[in-house]
């Protein structure tokens, strides 16, 4: 059975299930070099992207929308968009479950348009997409095994789940905090660097703006320290609000902003988010560990991570080590980068089928394109590559196979370089227009990882935070953060990935199991869909791509 699930607001995206398999997930921010958080934008853009894959709508046997909070002339549920010239409110399952609903996965169904004919699309909640999506990813589900799942996204306060794998349902456990998941980027926003005046931007160019905040302050707040005196403080305003509202975390930081003297004194903006961040990750551990030790007494069950905040790699880190679970899982795409994924999951679970198997290389097909003049092409396979990274000390753009999903590079569109230098970092935040607070990641051998990082476990999706075992921060200077850590991403060595052997062949070679890696693309895009962008953009004199290397000058 082929189902389809879509993302029609920001993080727009196409993702087709084949039986239980994962045949692709494409981002339309990854296609023509889009900008990052894209919308769908037009309905028409579903079937060019089946069409990309060798696909029709006509084979498709179920569609499945993620579910939005935007509301529509009626009063429901809708998501503004095109269908070819014509504009249209597409009809959608709400944000979050309400009373009165069947559970975590109430099944919507909608005839108002038809993608194939077979009449109608079904729907879920954005909060099942990011749940489900998180679970049957998992290896507890691969594994039939029950799970507890934590989805704390943009617009809903931590919500805890449990999974029910033998009898395929979901059940809500509890809600955990009064603080929605945009708290971090809303706080922030109100601190320069990330302050900004959202009326003399589009409201696309403001929520693009916003979306890419809580990222960026993560990296920032690597600049300051974490106070914890201050929690009270926060404490006493939070507790003071008398709704729940996606203003509050606007007002706490606008409020501590301008009485900075007598409420958090001595306290940079750095000060201020890292303090920030500090305190939602505490407070959310602590309410987590009371809900599970009370309703789950003497049980160590399984975990995962949905929704926005999953991204976060120092809340992932301090739930994993409270030692409260078994094991933890979090995808490479918490985000709304995976709610096509996730919707469509949905679907499947509903079905029956519990476990997708999928790799984490699923996005669209690299091409050549057309190259500009000034670029000459050679046959250079991953040994060379890896030569060529030690005798020249230059960055090279890896650019491989299918993309990654979500947002993070993880070996085939990545800028990989030498993590030896002490200047590459700054020279990598250079060539992408970054600031210069932001951290390069390390890519490294999982099988050596342990020797170079803290704890150094297996991180294929660089989702926890490592740090630097004694003396390898001298010996790889670029990718350590100005806080000592490191946003790792291990890789076997055995992987069928270019990356993978790219790295074996460098340590061979120099005895660093290590290099830098970040994402191959446009400033405030998705990563590049062809060399020749890679080309266009020219901040890498290497460019290497399946087998071929392209050099400029």
């Amino acid at each position: 059975m082929l189902i389809c699930g879509i993302k029609a607001s920001h993080d727009g995206g196409v993702a087709v299930i084949d039986d239980g398999r994962l045949l692709f997930s494409v981002e339309v921010e990854k296609l023509d070099n889009g900008p990052r958080y894209s919308f769908l934008e037009n309905l028409q853009r579903v079937t060019e992207i089946l069409a990309r894959e060798g696909l029709s709508p006509d084979v498709i046997d179920q569609f499945v929308i993620d579910g939005w909070h935007t509301t529509a002339a009626d009063g429901g549920n809708a998501v503004p968009i095109r269908d070819g010239d014509r504009s249209m409110e597409l009809r959608v399952a709400p944000y979050l479950e309400g009373p009165g609903d069947n559970g975590p996965l109430q099944r919507y169904a909608f005839d108002s348009y038809d993608f194939n004919g077979t009449g109608g699309y079904a729907s879920y909640t954005h909060v099942a997409n990011h749940l489900l999506g998180a679970y049957c990813t998992s290896p507890f589900a691969a594994r039939e095994e029950d799970a507890l799942a934590l989805v704390w996204d943009g617009g809903v306060v931590p919500r805890l789940y449990r999974v029910h794998a033998a009898r395929r349902e979901v059940t809500m456990v509890s809600a955990l905090l009064p603080v929605i998941g945009n708290s971090f980027a809303d706080f922030s926003a109100q601190f320069d660097p990330f302050r900004y005046d959202a009326d003399a931007l589009s409201p696309e160019e403001a929520d693009r703006r916003h979306l890419s905040i809580a990222g960026k302050a993560m990296a920032y707040a690597a600049l300051g320290t974490a106070e914890p005196d201050v929690f009270a403080v926060f404490d006493d305003i939070i507790g003071g609000f008398r709704t729940l509202s996606t203003d509050n975390a606007r007002v706490l930081g606008a409020k501590i902003a301008s009485n900075r003297d007598e409420l958090a004194s001595g306290l940079s903006n750095a000060d201020l988010i890292a303090t920030f961040q500090a305190y939602l990750g505490r407070r959310l551990l602590d309410r987590l560990a009371a809900v599970v030790e009370r309703q789950f007494p003497g049980e160590r069950l399984n975990l995962v991570l949905g929704g926005g905040c999953a991204l976060n790699i120092k809340w992932n880190t301090m739930i994993r080590a409270s030692g409260l679970f078994h094991d933890v899982f979090v995808p490479p795409f918490p985000n709304d980068a995976g709610a096509a994924i996730g919707t469509a999951a949905c679907e499947m679970f509903r079905r029956g089928r519990i476990a997708l198997d999928w790799d984490v290389y699923r996005g669209p097909a690299i091409a050549t394109g057309s190259l500009p003049s000034g670029w000459r092409a050679q046959a250079c396979d991953e040994r060379q590559v890896a030569a060529l990274l030690q005798t020249e000390g230059e960055p090279v753009v890896v650019l491989s196979g299918r993309a990654e999903l979500g947002p993070r590079a993880l070996g085939n569109r990545s800028i990989l370089a030498p993590a030896t230098d002490p200047g590459m970092k700054g020279r990598l935040n250079d060539i992408k227009h970054r600031a210069q607070y932001r951290p390069v990641a390390p890519i490294c051998l999982a099988d050596r990882a342990p020797e170079v990082f803290e704890p150094g476990t297996a991180d294929p999706y660089m989702l926890f935070e490592h740090r630097m075992r004694p003396g390898w921060a001298q010996r790889v200077p670029a990718v350590v953060h100005l806080d000592g850590t490191a946003r790792l991403q291990t890789i076997e060595a055995t992987q069928d990935v270019a990356a993978a052997r790219i790295l074996s062949a460098y340590a061979e070679l120099t005895g660093i199991p290590v290099l830098c890696n970040t994402s191959a693309n446009f400033d405030g895009c998705g990563f590049f869909p062809d060399v020749a962008s890679a080309a266009r953009w020219g901040g890498a004199r290497y460019i290497w791509s399946d087998g071929t290397l392209y050099t400029s000058g």
